[in-house]
């Protein structure tokens, strides 16, 4: 196992009232994502567990193009992952950040 954090400023905060939303299942190749809205409004924090060690450079680079697009200020996400690919990260966090802003 190996686990990673990582904290980034952002633009503004995720729109949306939900306060926590869980998508995706721990499977072979997926991930399941845990979001919370318990941050202040210019910071989000990403939590990664990951079954797969040594690819930290490439979950910088993803969940970096992640913040860079939707800017998720206020929220944590915590990523149970069992070898998800980068594209199926990508679509995760996007779904629950769909989920948050419904």
């Amino acid at each position: 196992m190996e686990s990673l954090r990582r904290v980034h400023a952002t633009l503004h905060r995720l729109p949306g009232e939900k306060a926590r939303v869980i998508l995706g299942v721990v499977a072979s190749g997926n991930l399941e994502v845990l979001a919370e809205r318990v941050l202040e409004d210019g910071v989000c924090e990403v939590h990664v567990s990951t079954a797969v060690a040594g690819y930290g450079e490439i979950w910088t680079a993803v969940v970096a193009d992640f913040i860079e697009q939707y800017s998720p200020g206020g929220v944590r996400f915590s990523i149970n992952d069992a070898g998800a690919r980068p594209d199926a990260v990508l679509l995760r966090l996007a779904q629950v950040c769909h989920a948050l802003m419904e």
